[in-house]
């Protein structure tokens, strides 16, 4: 398996040598991309796996490592947080919590991974009510039973004004419940500010799809059923498989799914990386990187590490100039990462303003 990083110190500069885009890539908002150690150790066991050489077991050590990476980088501990595949998967735990009747606040355009597990409960009466996310934190009232919003807007890079909002959920009396999806690995977060935080890994934190986390506010845990439970969320997963009765964890992992091991494999040693390399100095590069982008088109500085334009035909153009973004809500999207440089940006540029 590749070496760990963990062990050295390394800057940001030294490490983009550790990524290998073809060309400028300025789409992480739809995926990210693996440094060599993560696609190293995901060779390795894949060679094992083709060639029956281990047993699975190592394998599944690497969700562990991940588990406890992401804990760090959302300040919780790891005990607090559960794996899964997906952010809806994780989030329709917490739907299956809400009561009959609850009445579920969103910002408009909220991306549908966390709002359609709401919106399937309409059959017991939940109610999904959506506002400008300006407007989140004045909406919330004592009627409110739950807000649900991405720290990170995916269409726009918009930034939830998580004081505010926060604040109104708890004199309200609500849970708080956020996607970080579109923020962990940029943006610097604190997961014990809401009832529960759920992240997929394959774009900021540039994992293999199939890899996903939901922080868990402890007083919060008894409230939600671990409907999928599995071998993998038992007290002792490895020490006993068989038959009745229910003896899941004690802690978060009791809500955990079966890992999907190379997935894995793969993360652990992307989200090591990049808490090695700290999410502030990533922050400062990226957003540094959006706004000299924002600059070259006029546009005033921002908060986020993600641009959107209308520049008239702007994908093609970046495409025929061999640069890969995305289009989102009919605007482009372009997302600026650790493996992003200034020769990205004006090759962007210079693209989009011939």
């Amino acid at each position: 398996m590749a070496q760990s990083l963990s062990n050295t110190t390394l800057d940001l500069r030294e490490a983009q040598r550790l990524w290998e885009p073809s060309a400028p890539y300025l789409n992480t908002a739809s995926y990210g991309l693996p440094p060599r150690p993560a696609w190293d150790a995901l060779q390795h066991v894949l060679e094992d796996w083709r060639h029956g050489r281990t047993s699975w077991e190592p394998w599944s050590e690497s969700t562990e490592r991940a588990r406890a990476a992401f804990a760090g980088l959302v300040g919780v501990r790891a005990e607090e947080v559960a794996v899964g595949a997906t952010v809806s998967q994780l989030v329709a735990l917490v739907a299956a919590a809400v009561p009959d009747g609850a009445r579920v606040l969103a910002p408009e355009g909220e991306f549908t991974s966390l709002i359609f597990p709401f919106l399937a409960h309409a059959d017991r009466g939940v109610q999904v009510k959506t506002v400008p996310l300006a407007q989140l934190a004045d909406a919330v009232d004592r009627e409110t039973d739950v807000v649900a919003a991405s720290i990170v807007q995916s269409a726009t890079g918009e930034l939830l004004d998580w004081d505010s909002v926060g604040v109104a959920t708890e004199e309200a009396g609500a849970w708080l419940v956020l996607d970080a999806t579109q923020a962990c690995g940029w943006l610097p977060l604190d997961a014990t500010r809401a009832d529960f935080v759920a992240c997929a890994g394959y774009k900021w934190l540039m994992s293999p799809r199939g890899t996903a986390y939901l922080s868990v506010r402890p007083e919060r845990l008894e409230a939600v059923r671990p409907l999928a439970a599995n071998w993998f969320a038992a007290e002792d997963p490895f020490g006993d498989f068989y038959g009745p009765p229910l003896r899941l964890a004690r802690e978060t992992r009791r809500l955990d799914l079966s890992p999907a091991w190379f997935s894995w494999v793969g993360a652990a040693p992307t989200l090591e990386l990049v808490a090695e390399l700290g999410v502030e100095a990533i922050h400062a590069h990226d957003v540094e990187l959006a706004n000299r982008f924002r600059t070259g088109l006029g546009l005033d500085p921002g908060n986020s590490a993600i641009v959107t334009t209308d520049v008239t035909d702007a994908q093609a153009r970046l495409a025929r100039a061999g640069i890969l973004a995305a289009v989102r809500a009919g605007s482009l999207r372009a997302s600026f990462h650790v493996y992003n440089t200034e020769h990205d940006v004006d090759a962007a540029l210079d693209a989009l303003l011939v």
